[in-house]
């Protein structure tokens, strides 16, 4: 059996999943995120909890936000700061006296859609993250695809094709992808059309029901996102690109990104569909827990 550990800002979550996918039992509890010695002990006490119920030691991966330091293994980039330029493996691994497996959150959910999502039977995937941030995760073969720098689909941070409006993103470069293509990106981009826009939700509502502006917003969204996604295929050519995060439930996106595609990608030939999530929020659990695949 596995268990998977979602490491977020404001949450911890676990899952124990059987050898077929299925869950067994799931857990959620605020993160203490201003303590790291209080954020292991939650770790190691929910583990100790799932092991009771199921009566046997089990394997443990941990998705989490940010990545270790390739010199240091000290974590980094991450928006839980308190674990930035903290050994977290080596300190989960004391915690647990065992391996863990740890992997960035978008990796997690690439994984988890790739063994048993959206993207199962296919060999190359890539999963996007469309949220608070920008994320990417390039699996292949059902392994996660980390590279030498621990940056595999780390594609929120190359430029948007064509952008030239200099927006600055809090990893020091200027008009990355997330600063367009994030939630807030998102919005920016809407309030200039109509100021009345108040959220994603509210410009998600307004295209459903037909709005001229809110339909232009969603179009120029995709155009965006497709040029993006197009830089992946042109260089990963996955077969087929799994969309999470909250703002891959604009369902009006994915014709209109499946339409777009192969006019942004070289030759002008695309056959790699863009797909929602199958498994929704609970990815990000479950490909923790598929960290350690099938014996």
């Amino acid at each position: 059996m596995r268990i998977g550990i979602d490491l977020g800002g404001t949450k911890i979550e676990g899952v124990v999943l059987a050898d077929s996918g299925a869950p067994l039992f799931r857990q959620r509890v605020a993160s203490p995120s201003h303590n790291y010695d209080n954020i292991i002990d939650a770790i190691a006490s929910m583990v100790a909890q799932f092991e009771r119920e199921i009566g046997r030691q089990a394997t443990v991966g941990v998705g989490t936000p940010g990545a270790p330091s390739i010199h240091s293994g000290l974590m980094k980039n991450a928006n839980s700061t308190v674990i930035n330029g903290k050994p977290l493996k080596a300190d989960l691994e004391q915690a647990l006296n065992r391996e863990v497996r740890l992997a960035n959150d978008a990796n997690c959910f690439a994984l988890s859609e790739a063994v048993d999502g959206a993207g199962s039977g296919q060999q190359v995937v890539f999963g996007v993250i469309l949220g608070t941030g920008v994320g990417g995760g390039l699996v292949v073969d059902s392994q996660p695809l980390l590279g030498r720098n621990f940056l595999g689909g780390e594609w929120g941070h190359n430029p948007l094709p064509g952008a030239n409006e200099h927006r600055r993103c809090y990893c020091g470069s200027s008009d990355c992808i997330e600063t367009y293509l994030c939630g807030s990106g998102l919005l920016r981009s809407a309030k200039r059309l109509n100021p009345a826009i108040e959220s994603t939700h509210d410009l998600a509502q307004r295209a459903q029901e037909g709005e001229s502006s809110a339909l232009a917003v969603i179009e120029a969204y995709a155009a965006a996102l497709a040029k993006a996604l197009a830089t992946v295929i042109n260089i990963a050519d996955p077969d087929i690109i799994v969309l999470g995060g909250g703002l891959s439930n604009i369902d009006a996106l994915y014709p209109l990104l499946n339409n777009q595609l192969a006019g942004s990608v070289f030759g002008r030939e695309c056959q790699t569909s863009v797909v929602k999530a199958l498994h929704g929020d609970a990815s990000g659990v479950r490909g923790a827990a598929w960290l350690w695949p099938a014996a």
